[in-house]
């Protein structure tokens, strides 16, 4: 397989706290997922999961616990490229007794290249992405053409993906790229009760910024 040279974004700075460093080490054999240039199967991860769903991005986690502990019977992928956000939601998923959570530390385009074989994923998360608000910095944003080509071979039939935005901007680009897509279908949705408000999202709506949620289909 082809090296790959995509990166969906950058690390902004790494510096891990005593605590989040102590639970990644602790925790890793319990919930990581070493990377490898190779295809895993996900269902040696999750055997008794009715579906399994990737987070992308998940921050420090907050939300993806929750999750997780709200929906047991699902195995859920979080995908992360900071350290910090591992050994956080590492500690906060053992403080939740969760069970149904593995985790990789490392760009989702890895990920997806080598990792993650075709049609394997029931849903795709993607909560509050890097919105590169900056016009020259437009291209580094994670949802383009490209990125809905890897999810068409990811995604089994049927399958969804989920994006949350406070930046309504980009979420008309969002839609416009999908828009353009003939194997997606769907567009905006209300929130559904089912995704936390996480501290993040909290401080964006004390400043008036707009949420929105999305929710596509594989055709």
């Amino acid at each position: 397989m082809e090296p790959l040279t995509v990166r969906s974004y950058r690390i902004r700075g790494s510096r891990i706290t005593g605590s989040q460093a102590a639970a990644r080490e602790k925790l890793w054999g319990k919930y990581g997922i070493e990377f490898v240039e190779s295809p895993i199967d996900l269902t040696h991860y999750f055997p008794k999961a009715k579906a399994i769903i990737m987070e992308i991005g998940f921050g420090m986690g907050e939300g993806t616990a929750i999750i997780a502990k709200d929906f047991p019977q699902n195995g859920f992928l979080g995908v992360e490229v900071h350290p910090p956000g591992v050994g956080k939601l590492m500690a906060k998923a053992e403080e939740f007794g969760v069970e149904n959570l593995r985790i990789i530390e490392r760009d989702v385009h890895e990920v997806f290249h080598y990792m993650i074989t075709d049609h394997s994923l029931d849903g795709v998360h993607l909560f509050f992405p890097d919105p590169w608000p900056k016009k020259r910095h437009n291209k580094r944003r994670i949802v383009n053409a490209n990125f809905l080509e890897i999810l068409s071979k990811k995604l089994k039939p049927n399958g969804f993906i989920h994006i949350a935005t406070d930046w309504f901007p980009y979420a008309e680009v969002i839609q416009e790229s999908f828009a353009k897509s003939e194997v997606f279908k769907g567009g905006v949705v209300a929130r559904p009760e089912w995704r936390p408000i996480t501290r993040f999202e909290g401080q964006g709506i004390t400043k008036d910024h707009v949420v929105t949620d999305l929710r596509y289909t594989f055709r």
